[in-house]
């Protein structure tokens, strides 16, 4: 079975367009849960513009089954990580002015600030998770680096337009997957993915895992929450 991660940020965003107090992230988390998440993912960004602290404090305490925190590799994030202790973080690039992540991270030329964030968080029992384009250089970055994981973002492939686009794409995240799998890294794939394009990379069998928020937020506007987590999890076990 592929797992797939839900990430609340999009129920965040509902919530602080108002500055108010529903919709909360936190009460929707058991409900994901029982349709069949395998983990819960929360991006605590530096300018909280979704995801508030005692978000992912709540979260870290009702969480059944895990809690994998995105973060950009900064000093308050990893003090907060190192407090908060969630199962995995996945490290992104942030900048204020993106209105969602917009790459991968660049690993390679900077694989000695991994390798100490690597250090860090196994020493503190949490396993380390990379967000990284579907670049060969990088994924064997990620691997010198200490990674456990690495997400693939599939930020290109969402927005192909051409039939050619679309398998150029394909084929750089296939060989991004056989290059991870000789490495022994964990590989996930998320950014952009929907009921409707998911279908071509479930058929890649080394993408374990699949963390996905806007699509299914907005599906559950219709249809509730769990019938919009239960149809993902069909649709990426799909075979």
């Amino acid at each position: 079975m592929k797992k797939l991660g839900v990430n609340v940020d999009h129920i965040a965003t509902v919530r602080q367009a108002r500055k108010t107090n529903e919709p909360d992230p936190v009460s929707a988390i058991s409900l994901i849960e029982l349709a069949g998440a395998d983990s819960i993912v929360m991006h605590l960004r530096e300018d909280r513009r979704h995801t508030q602290d005692r978000d992912i404090e709540l979260a870290r305490k009702i969480v059944r089954t895990k809690l994998n925190m995105e973060m950009a590799p900064t000093q308050e994030m990893i003090k907060t990580a190192l407090d908060i202790k969630p199962d995995i973080v996945t490290l992104v690039p942030e900048r204020r002015e993106e209105l969602t992540t917009e790459g991968g991270l660049e690993v390679a030329l900077n694989l000695e600030s991994f390798k100490k964030y690597a250090r860090l968080f196994h020493d503190a029992d949490i396993i380390v998770s990379l967000f990284i384009d579907p670049d060969l250089d990088q994924v064997k970055a990620a691997h010198r680096a200490g990674a456990d994981v690495i997400e693939i973002s599939t930020a290109r492939y969402s927005e192909s337009k051409t039939r050619q686009e679309l398998e150029t794409n394909i084929q750089q995240i296939v060989n991004a997957v056989i290059t991870a799998e000789k490495l022994k890294l964990g590989v996930a794939a998320g950014h952009g993915l929907t009921y409707i394009n998911i279908e071509p990379l479930t058929r890649i069998d080394s993408i374990t895992e699949y963390n996905i928020g806007h699509s299914i937020i907005a599906r559950a506007v219709f249809t509730g929450i769990e019938r919009a987590v239960r149809e993902m999890k069909e649709k990426i076990n799909v075979r």
